[in-house]
């Protein structure tokens, strides 16, 4: 990736973080609003890197469920919702 990439990447991780501390569901779109205010093109790639990463913290969060259930003998939980919603523009 190039530097805008990493560093977009880098805030959305740290942003994530934050989150459990905070507990501001709009902190992604408040720190996406700051970084707009400088530069859309690396708004972008933040809200990219945010998604993707809340993305994967979902299914991985789902996976260990499955996983816990299986070796419980309990039955398969259904996939979550879609995660559109996670995320407002």
């Amino acid at each position: 990736m190039g530097i805008m990439e990493d560093l977009a990447d880098d805030l959305a991780k740290d942003t994530i973080a934050a989150l459990d501390i905070i507990q501001d569901e709009q902190l992604i779109q408040d720190v996406s609003r700051v970084i707009g205010a400088s530069s859309v093109t690396t708004q972008e790639a933040f809200m990219t890197a945010a998604r993707v990463r809340l993305a994967e913290k979902r299914a991985r969060d789902y996976l260990q469920k499955r996983i816990a259930e299986a070796k419980g003998g309990r039955a398969a939980s259904a996939p979550p919702p879609g995660a559109e919603d996670d995320i407002e523009y």
